[in-house]
């Protein structure tokens, strides 16, 4: 086969195939085989993620095309997502490491950073933000790189995340404006108060975590499983935003397939759904002062599960 297969096109075409064909589940930073197949290619082969394609009829060593092949291989036999196999991933236009110990970087949130939250914080002047579950550390990195001025706080219950995350906060070179906390959600935050907190908790239902693809087997269950609605971490974090909140702070927090069950359940909560380019993605922003007029209503439904 390394004799059929010669140039970068010739690889990335027959990645993509083989990617399709054993139909595997797209979703880990790419949504189609050809995205993932370009990417596994490209980095495989040390070359940037935006090569000219003047360069796709460059031929390939024999040693590339034999560790292409077994990337092919074990992406397929394992179902192991791209990223994992490669250590990176992309989010908001950075380039995160990455690896078991952390959910692969995803979220729409992305989008939001890149376009400074507007028109969200349009009227809020942020000096610090929290991004709380962070895993990674894609999302608190990201504002902070994004928003030179701002102090960020990136929080996990996990040490083996927040250990990643450490070594991602390095490797942008933020380390003088974020730092690193472990803490069960708002738990080792006592006195700790921001203008603006962002947060992708958990928020896979247990059935829906029963019904996963294999490529989600790879990722840690703690950052995927919220309960039998998904709602778990997200009504914990909506019950203690507000002392963590200044005044005119804001919470924006992604639920993904969970907005219904969360709408249903507080029905008098205003949750502003944010649309995406893509449409509307299960994320919600409320101000403080929302979340302290419906407390009692949110403390109701915190209590009674």
């Amino acid at each position: 086969m390394t004799a059929e297969l010669s140039t970068i096109i010739d690889f990335i075409r027959y990645g993509a195939s083989r990617f399709a064909g054993a139909g595997l589940t797209f979703g880990h930073s790419y949504d189609n085989a050809l995205d993932e197949a370009t990417h596994l290619v490209l980095h495989t082969l040390h070359l940037p993620h935006d090569l000219s394609p003047n360069y796709g009829q460059a031929k390939l060593v024999q040693a590339e095309k034999q560790r292409l092949l077994e990337l092919f291989e074990k992406r397929v036999s394992e179902r192991k997502p791209v990223a994992y196999l490669t250590g990176e991933a992309w989010f908001a236009g950075l380039l995160f490491k990455v690896d078991e110990r952390v959910l692969v970087p995803r979220s729409p949130i992305a989008e939001l950073i890149q376009n400074g939250f507007s028109p969200w914080l349009d009227d809020v002047e942020v000096e610090r933000a929290l991004d709380l579950c962070t895993g990674s550390g894609c999302i608190g990195i990201a504002m902070a790189s994004h928003n030179p001025n701002w102090q960020v706080d990136v929080v996990d219950i996990s040490p083996e995340a927040l250990e990643l995350a450490r070594s991602n906060v390095q490797f942008q070179d933020v380390s003088e404006r974020v730092r690193v906390i472990e803490s069960d959600l708002f738990g080792g935050l006592q006195g700790e108060v921001y203008d603006l907190i962002v947060s992708n908790p958990p928020y896979v239902t247990e059935q829906e975590f029963a019904e996963l693809p294999p490529e989600y087997s790879h990722e840690p269950a703690l950052g995927l499983k919220a309960g039998h609605d998904g709602l778990d971490f997200a009504l914990r974090i909506l019950a203690e935003a507000p002392q963590h909140l200044s005044e005119n702070g804001l919470l924006i927090v992604e639920v993904g397939e969970s907005e219904r069950a969360l709408a249903e359940l507080l029905p008098r909560v205003p949750f502003t759904w944010i649309e995406f380019n893509v449409g509307q993605m299960g994320i919600f922003a409320l101000d403080r002062r929302d979340l302290v007029a419906h407390a009692d209503d949110i403390r109701a439904a915190l209590q009674a599960r």
